[in-house]
């Protein structure tokens, strides 16, 4: 039997040794490509909610000062209509104003925090505008101690008449908002920026592990190449050399009756060389045939009808088990050449008698295969090498015969799986896509 260590899954099994093959998945979850606009996709938005969310910290902060501002105006409006002498208003500081002034329709200040001011000319001409339109009106000034602050006129209703209220506040709340927003997004810019540059790294690292796992791969595959070719060039060279030895006795001694051996002996040997270059070439090679409907208790029919001969000759009972219409796409001569491989192996695992048994059972959407035999198993040592190419412990055996079926049961879509116990017997099981009653029909003939 033939294996390769490449890509093989041993596990324990009933206190023997397993062996699975499975299919190389897909290097990665995603393209390349994918994943990087993937990366430049997720860091645009994240750029977008930062920005965003710093614009909105501004805007947010404006309308708390203009909230804060309605509100404070509403209080020195409820002490002016309790105090209308306006003392009580000398006692209100709340920490968010910088000063306030009551301002009257000739521009003269009524009150002001500073008390000096009370009686002088107001500033600017805002307090028309205000008393005018009836209407609050804000803007942004900067105080003398080089301070930014919030200026808020509004229409001030008095006993007897309309002032306007001059409102100065500190932005010391807003501004924490708004220096919030501008640390968040630095932070999360830097995030980004370090992500890249990680990600850059890591690609450029990746990059190298790829170059150094193809160079591992092509070293290792001409390591197996030549591996190869010198077990290809001693297979050919022993039935070469019996038939180079019947062909110069025959050369030698023309006439002598024997001679019929020794050409049967070369017919033994060129059939032989025939059958390692077909097998190479069924190996090398692929089903190019479109998958077709495969009866799978015809193929097995056609399997044990084949070894049914030579194996009453070793006391050897075979049964079969496979209900009709069971059918799994594919080539009926290549699945035929996978079942009677394994038939043949089993046989011969099974030169003292014993009983083989072929079962095929449909479960759902696949079809599992089953192989057994009570022969003498499997070394421990050797699962991990079943299926690699000319590994054989038969002394004529070509070493093809398990990875030829790998190959099969792989382009079908399939997985193949060995267990072994010694001394009591091997199991092969393979499990393939089903063709359900409902399908059959349609894609397959």
């Amino acid at each position: 039997m033939g294996g390769g260590p490449l890509d093989n899954h041993a596990e324990p099994s009933r206190g023997g040794t397993a062996f699975q093959f499975r299919r190389p998945g897909i290097r990665g979850s995603m393209p390349k490509r994918l994943f990087l606009a993937t990366g430049i996709g997720i860091s645009l938005f994240l750029a977008w909610f930062a920005v965003s969310n710093y614009r909105a910290s501004r805007h947010i902060a404006e309308e708390n000062l203009r909230g804060l501002a309605h509100s404070l105006a509403a209080a020195v409006e409820n002490l002016a209509a309790r105090d209308p002498s306006l003392r009580s208003l000398s006692e209100f500081h709340p920490p968010d104003i910088a000063f306030f002034a009551l301002i009257d329709g000739r521009g003269i200040y009524r009150f002001h925090t500073n008390t000096d001011l009370v009686g002088t000319a107001g500033e600017g001409g805002k307090f028309v505008e205000v008393l005018r339109d009836r209407s609050s009106v804000e803007s942004w000034i900067t105080l003398g101690t080089g301070e930014r602050a919030y200026e808020f006129y509004a229409p001030f209703y008095f006993p007897g008449e309309t002032l306007v209220l001059r409102l100065t506040l500190h932005t010391y709340r807003a501004d924490a908002v708004v220096r919030r927003a501008e640390f968040n997004m630095a932070v999360l810019f830097a995030l980004l920026v370090t992500g890249w540059v990680l990600l850059a790294v890591l690609y450029r690292f990746s990059v190298r592990e790829e170059r150094h796992q193809r160079e591992m791969e092509r070293r290792k595959r001409l390591a197996q190449l030549g591996e190869m070719g010198a077990m290809l060039a001693h297979e050919i060279r022993n039935p070469l050399a019996g038939i180079k030895g019947y062909a110069q006795v025959i050369e030698k001694r023309p006439g002598e009756a024997r001679n019929a051996g020794f050409a049967e002996g070369i017919v033994r040997e060129v059939l032989r060389l025939e059958s390692l270059v077909n097998d190479l070439l069924a190996y090398a090679g692929g089903d190019a045939s479109p998958p077709a409907a495969v009866d799978l208790r015809e193929a097995i029919g056609w399997a044990v009808s084949l070894v049914r001969h030579e194996a009453g000759e070793q006391h050897v009972s075979v049964v079969s088990d496979c209900r009709e219409g069971v059918r799994v796409p594919g080539n009926r001569d290549r699945l035929g050449q996978v079942l009677l491989n394994l038939v043949k192996n089993a046989l011969h695992a099974m030169p003292d008698g014993g009983s083989l048994r072929i079962a095929a059972e449909a479960s759902g959407k696949q079809v599992t295969i089953t192989v057994s035999d009570t022969g003498h198993g499997i070394a421990p040592g050797d699962m991990g090498r079943i299926f690699e190419p000319f590994f054989t412990t038969k002394a004529r055996g070509t070493g093809l015969g398990l990875p030829l079926c790998r190959k099969i049961i792989e382009e079908w879509g399939g997985t193949i799986r060995v267990e072994s116990t010694p001394a009591r017997g091997t199991t092969v099981s393979i499990v393939l896509p089903g063709i359900t009653k409902r399908s059959s029909g349609g894609s397959y003939p």
